[in-house]
């Protein structure tokens, strides 16, 4: 048997062995049938993974979006680019498609690069990257055209707000692609909205927010802002001033005297009141009473000439405006003229009843402890009573007689307690 290899070297991309086998019998000496074969093999060169590769690109409609069709380890295969139609856009480096707005940015053995200028919603798609080979390769980039929204709207259901009632706000994007959202800002502060999506034609989108809260007058100039997020468009906004009406803030101040309201001086207090509105209507009374038939009212203030201690009581002050009233109060004291004067000597004498009350307080405590002492130690004397004085005829004599005696007599003790 004898086996023949013959060299083939055909087209590998099949990678197929073929194999030719041709049979024959010759006659030998020995008589004996020689089989002849011939095997055609096909001997290729190892293949390299050619890794077609592309990416999905996200466009603003007007813009330029590029496709990028990439092979690693390009055998000299021809690349060429697709659109969802399956129409050719560029075969190599030609452009059989005569749309101008596709343009080569790049065309090489690994990369074929190409541009579309002013992309509108009907350019959304899949669009094919292919290479030729057997079997061709293909690789898929999608177009997603982004719409961006129109300008916010943003609407207040009142125009003005009264302090503690609640206020309601809604900001509108509208015909955007994909659907918006939507934040709110109140000053520095974050607030949260109920969001309502509206699908309308070609996948486009109206957002709606809804915005409530219950304000103060420090919500008075305050700006609520209504911010839009989109992949398209950063930071878009729109926003609005917050106008609060509140009662008015009353309080006295006393522009004269200084100090101490002392009789025969004059006395001016003015009445600070603000609101929103501002307070049109400012008032003055005495609690309990009527103010002083010579006082003198001009504008927020009140003047009084002349004080006297019939004019002490409570003054107040009243403000109103459409949202409601409110006052303030001040009390007046009127001193005697001196009074001022005094005061030092009056400080003197506390100073010296204080001092002479603790004086007789040490005096009384040494008494307690002195009493305590000699109640503890017990004191003894001697009395001596003359032996014979009824005897005797005078005082004389007993004295006489009872000196010879004494040192002989009984002894008395008396204690004192």
């Amino acid at each position: 048997v004898i086996l023949e290899f013959i060299p083939y070297k055909p087209n590998c991309a099949h990678s197929d062995i073929i194999f030719s086998h041709l049979f024959s019998t010759v006659p030998t000496a020995h008589s004996l049938p020689v089989v002849m074969m011939s095997v055609c093999l096909c001997l290729c060169p190892a293949v390299q993974s050619q890794n077609l590769v592309t990416d999905n690109v996200a466009v603003v409609e007007g813009e330029v979006a590029v496709i990028s069709c990439r092979v690693k380890n390009n055998d000299d295969s021809v690349i060429q680019l697709l659109n969802p139609n399956r129409q050719t856009i560029y075969f190599r480096d030609v452009r059989p498609l005569k749309d101008a707005r596709f343009q080569l940015v790049n065309f090489s053995d690994n990369e074929l690069r190409v541009s579309l200028s002013n992309v509108t919603l009907s350019d959304e798609g899949r669009y094919v990257c292919q290479l030729y080979t057997d079997p061709p390769q293909e690789a898929y980039a999608d177009i997603t055209v982004l719409i961006p929204p129109g300008n916010p709207i943003i609407e207040s259901r009142e125009g003005q707000v009264i302090e503690g009632n609640e206020t309601e706000m809604t900001c509108t994007a509208m015909g955007s692609k994909p659907a918006a959202t939507i934040r709110w800002m109140k000053g520095d502060k974050e607030l949260q909205g109920k969001s309502k999506v509206e699908e309308m034609y070609d996948t486009m989108f109206t957002v709606t927010s809804q915005l409530t809260f219950t304000v103060t007058k420090e919500d008075d100039g305050v700006p609520v802002v209504c911010i839009v997020d989109h992949p398209a468009v950063k930071d878009v906004q729109a926003q609005t001033y917050l106008v609060v009406h509140y009662k008015p803030e009353v309080k006295i101040v006393v522009e004269f005297p200084d100090g101490l309201p002392r009789e025969g001086q004059n006395m001016e207090l003015s009445c600070q009141a603000k609101g929103k509105p501002h307070p049109q209507q400012i008032n003055w009374v005495k609690v309990d009473d009527d103010l002083p038939s010579h006082a003198l009212i001009t504008g927020p203030d009140l003047y009084i000439e002349n004080l006297n201690k019939t004019y002490n009581g409570t003054y107040r002050c009243f403000a109103a405006n459409s949202v409601g009233e409110s006052y303030d109060d001040y009390i007046l004291y009127v001193y005697d003229s001196r009074a001022g004067e005094g005061a030092p000597r009056a400080v003197d004498h506390a100073v010296i009843g204080g001092v002479v009350a603790v004086v007789v307080f040490a005096m009384l405590c040494l008494l307690i402890i002195l009493g305590r002492y000699f109640a503890r130690h017990k004191g003894t004397y001697f009395t001596h009573e003359a032996k014979g004085a009824d005897d005797a005829a005078d005082a004389d004599t007993a004295i006489i007689n009872a000196e010879g005696g004494h040192n002989n007599s009984d002894e008395k003790k008396e204690y004192y307690i």
